[in-house]
C-alpha cells in the first residue's frame, strides 16, 4: 500500500501522508503485538507467565495418569470441568511461587544430591551399581547428553527444595504421636436400626410434576458435544525398510562411528567428603581443611573404607566405605575429575576442594579404553541401519503427508490417493475421549480446536508416539444438546418417585429421632416400625464392621455424657435411613504399640505436618504476589 501511494504522490504532501501512515501502522502494530502476546497465557504470577501450552501439557499429563490408574473406570469428562482445570492451574501457580522463592532464598539442588538421585535410577545401573557407560548409552538412545539430562533432573528436583526444608524442620513430639494413636485406634460401641421404607404417596406422577423435575434437572439429561473423525495414519512399524546394507556398508559405518564403540577410560574410586557449609566462615573453612588433611595423612588402602564410614559427610557412599564405583570423565565435578585422572593406581590424594567441600580420593583401579571389534558390534550396526532406513521412510512419508494435507486443507482424499494411504474413521466421541486415536489427548485437542472443528480444515501432523502420526479432519459434528422430555419421561417419573421415597423416609427418621431424644429406648422406637436393632462393639476407623455411612457418622458424634447414649439419623447410600446410637468411647491401648510402629507413624506425621506447613508457606507467598487468572482461556 505504501509503495502504491509513493507511485501516485510526489513532493512534501506525500511525505506527510506517508509519515502519518507509517506512524499509525507502527503504533497499532505494536499494540496488536502486545495484545496477542497477552492472549497466550492463562495466568500471571508476579512477572512470570503460565502459557496455554504449559497448562495443556499438565492437563494432558493428569488425564493420562488418571486413565492409567483407573483403567475401564476412567471418566475423562472430569478433566473438562472448570473446577478440575482450575485445580491443575493452581498447582502450576504454586510451582511458580516456589520457583521464585527458591531464587529469592538462594535455594539450589546440591551437586551431590543430583548425582545421588541419578545414580539411584535402575536404568543406569549394572549389577546394582551406577555404571557411567550404561548411563551415556541410555541417554544417547533418548537423544540426550548427560548435561541435558542433569538439567532436566535438576529442574524436577527444584520444586521440592523448600517443601523438603520445611518438612525437615517439622517437630512431632511423643505426645503428638500418642494423641494421634489414641484417635486412630479409638473404639466406639454403637447400636443401629435400619428403617424400612414407609408408605409413600402412590398417586401417579403428573405431566406437570414430570415437567417441573425435568426443568430443574436438565443437566442430568444432557448429551455432550460430539465429533467423528476421518484420519490418515502413518506408522513406522507397518513400513518396509529399504534393502539391508551389505557387510561393506556396515564396515564403513563402523569406521565412521568407531568412537561410539570405544569403552572410555574408567577409574574405580572411593572418597571421603568433609563438608564445607555454603556460607562458611574462614574459621569453618580452616577447620574443614585441617580435618581433611589429618584424614588424608592417616588414610591407607587398608583402612580407607573404615575411615569413610566413620568420617565422610557423603551419606550416599559412606555406608559403602566411600565407594563411588567406576567413573569416567565428565561424571563428577571438574575439580574432582582433574584430580582423579592425575592420580596413579593405589594412590590416596591430598584434600581436593569442590563446591561441596574437601574430598580425599583413593584411586583403587584403572580400566583403559578399549575398542570393540567389528564382529562384536555387527548385529548392533545392522539393527541401527535397518531402524535408520525405516525411520527415513517414515519421515519421508510423514513429510509428504503433511505437505499434501496442507495443500488441500478441506479434504484427505488427494493425499490418500497420491501416497497410497487409507482414510480411516472413528465413531462419535465427546471431549472426554473415545476409543483408538480418540483416546489420545493431542488428537482430542486438535479435534475440538477452532481450526479443525469450526474452520473445517485438516489438522497438522499429530505425533502419537515415536514413528507414529496421524492427520485428522472432522467428519461429523453433533452439538451439545438436552434429551427431550418425551425421550426421558420414564426416567423422570422414576426420579420423582425416588424423591418422594427419600422425603418420606426422612420424615419418618426425623419423627423417630425426636422420640429418642425425649427419652424412649432405641429398641422400643425401632420395634414400632418393624426395625431390628443391631449392636456392634469396638468399632474402629476404616474397618469394615459397619456400613461406611454409619461408621463415618459414628466418629463424628460427641462422646456420651453421664452414661446416656448419643443419637442421630443417617441417610444411607440407597436413600433409606438408619437410627444410630453411640453408647461408649474407649481410647487406644498404648501398651500394645511397638516402638518401630511409633517411629514409622512419627515419620508419616512429620511428612503430613510438613505438607501442611508448606501449604501455609505457599499461602503467604500468594498473599504477597499479584496473581492474575484468565478462566476464559482454560
Amino acid at each position: 500500500m505504501l509503495q502504491a501511494l509513493r507511485n501516485k504522490m510526489h513532493g512534501w504532501p506525500s511525505i506527510v501522508i506517508l509519515g502519518v501512515a507509517v506512524f499509525a501502522m507502527s503504533f497499532f502494530g505494536i499494540e496488536s503485538y502486545f495484545m496477542s502476546r497477552n492472549d497466550t497465557f492463562v495466568a500471571k504470577v508476579g512477572k512470570q507467565e503460565i502459557s496455554q501450552q504449559q497448562f495443556q501439557n499438565r492437563l494432558n499429563q493428569a488425564r493420562q495418569t488418571a486413565s492409567q490408574q483407573q483403567g475401564d473406570n476412567f471418566d475423562g469428562s472430569i478433566f473438562e470441568q472448570p473446577a478440575t482445570k482450575l485445580a491443575i492451574l493452581n498447582q502450576l501457580i504454586d510451582e511458580k511461587l516456589l520457583e521464585q522463592a527458591n531464587s529469592n532464598l538462594g535455594m539450589v539442588v546440591p551437586s551431590q544430591a543430583l548425582r545421588d538421585f541419578i545414580s539411584a535410577i535402575p536404568a543406569f545401573q549394572l549389577d546394582g551399581k551406577f555404571d557411567p557407560t550404561t548411563y551415556r548409552t541410555v541417554l544417547s538412545m533418548q537423544g540426550k547428553t548427560p548435561e541435558m539430562f542433569q538439567s532436566e533432573v535438576q529442574a524436577s528436583l527444584e520444586p521440592s527444595l523448600i517443601p523438603d526444608a520445611i518438612t525437615a524442620g517439622a517437630i512431632v513430639t511423643a505426645a503428638d504421636v500418642d494423641r494421634f494413636i489414641n484417635l486412630r485406634l479409638q473404639r466406639r460401641d454403637v447400636r443401629y436400626a435400619q428403617l424400612p421404607q414407609p408408605k409413600i404417596d402412590d398417586a401417579p406422577v403428573t405431566s406437570s410434576q414430570a415437567q417441573a423435575y425435568y426443568d430443574q434437572h436438565k443437566d442430568e439429561f444432557g448429551i455432550p458435544e460430539q465429533v467423528s473423525l476421518q484420519y490418515i495414519e502413518v506408522n513406522e512399524a507397518d513400513l518396509k525398510p529399504a534393502a539391508p546394507p551389505s557387510d561393506e556398508d556396515l564396515r564403513k559405518r563402523y569406521q565412521d562411528e568407531k568412537a561410539k564403540f570405544v569403552q572410555p577410560e574408567q577409574r574405580l574410586v572411593s572418597h571421603i567428603l568433609i563438608n564445607v557449609p555454603k556460607n562458611a566462615t574462614p574459621d569453618q573453612q580452616k577447620a574443614a581443611l585441617a580435618k581433611a588433611k589429618k584424614i588424608a595423612a592417616e588414610a591407607t588402602p587398608a583402612d580407607f573404607a573404615k575411615l569413610a564410614q566413620q568420617d565422610s559427610d557423603d551419606l550416599g557412599s559412606k555406608r559403602q566405605g566411600g565407594d563411588l564405583g567406576w567413573l569416567e570423565k565428565g561424571v563428577t565435578t571438574p575439580a574432582f575429575d582433574e584430580a582423579m585422572f592425575k592420580m596413579q593406581k593405589g594412590q590416596i590424594s591430598q584434600p581436593v576442594l569442590s563446591d561441596e567441600g574437601y574430598h580425599i580420593i583413593w584411586l583403587r583401579d584403572v580400566r583403559s579404553g578399549v575398542a570393540k571389534p567389528f564382529e562384536q558390534v555387527r548385529d548392533e550396526l545392522l539393527k541401527e541401519a535397518e531402524a535408520g532406513s525405516k525411520d527415513r521412510v517414515y519421515n519421508d512419508l510423514a513429510g509428504k503427508l503433511t505437505d499434501k494435507t496442507y495443500q488441500n486443507p478441506s479434504s484427505l482424499e488427494p493425499a490418500a490417493q497420491e501416497l497410497g494411504l487409507k482414510i480411516q474413521s472413528t465413531p462419535l466421541f465427546s471431549r472426554a475421549g473415545g476409543a483408538g486415536i480418540a483416546a489420545d489427548p493431542k488428537v482430542l485437542k486438535a479435534a475440538f480446536s477452532d481450526d479443525v472443528l469450526a474452520q473445517g480444515n485438516n489438522s497438522n501432523l499429530i505425533e502419537l508416539g515415536t514413528g507414529h502420526a496421524v492427520v485428522i479432519r472432522v467428519d461429523k459434528h453433533v452439538a451439545a444438546s438436552t434429551k427431550p422430555l418425551a425421550e426421558v419421561e420414564d426416567a423422570v417419573r422414576q426420579k420423582v418417585i425416588a424423591q418422594r421415597e427419600t422425603a418420606a423416609a426422612k420424615k419418618q427418621a426425623d419423627a423417630l429421632l425426636a422420640r429418642l431424644e425425649k427419652g424412649e429406648a432405641l429398641d422400643t422406637v425401632a420395634d414400632s416400625v418393624g426395625a431390628k436393632v443391631q449392636k456392634v462393639d469396638g468399632v474402629m476407623r476404616a474397618q469394615p464392621s459397619l456400613l461406611p455411612a454409619l461408621e463415618k457418622q459414628a466418629f463424628l458424634m460427641p462422646h456420651p455424657q453421664s452414661g446416656k447414649p448419643e443419637y442421630t439419623e443417617v441417610e444411607l447410600d440407597d436413600g433409606s435411613f438408619a437410627l444410630l446410637a453411640l453408647d461408649k468411647v474407649e481410647g487406644a491401648d498404648m501398651s500394645k504399640i511397638r516402638p518401630e510402629e511409633r517411629e514409622m507413624l512419627r515419620g508419616q506425621m512429620v511428612k503430613a505436618y510438613g505438607a501442611e506447613a508448606t501449604q501455609e508457606f505457599i499461602g503467604q507467598l500468594r498473599s504477597r504476589t499479584e496473581i492474575t487468572i484468565f478462566k476464559d482461556r482454560l
